[in-house]
């Protein structure tokens, strides 16, 4: 039950990191770090994501 309420907090904090660097995007000429960040983030959310929907199917068993 621990791992899962870490990877909520881990989520959560992707979450956050994903919102504050999407508000901080310009409309045009989007630098390609920024694009970089932006699809770093969004790959480890849904890791982290895919992480918590198996550790839930365990303890739920």
């Amino acid at each position: 039950m621990e791992e899962a309420q870490k990877l909520k907090a881990l989520i959560a904090q992707l979450e956050a990191r994903l919102a504050d660097l999407q508000a901080r995007m310009p409309a045009h000429s989007v630098k390609p770090a920024l694009i970089a960040e932006l699809d770093e983030l969004d790959e480890r959310l849904a890791d982290t994501r895919r992480r918590l929907a198996e550790v839930e199917q365990v303890n739920n068993q």
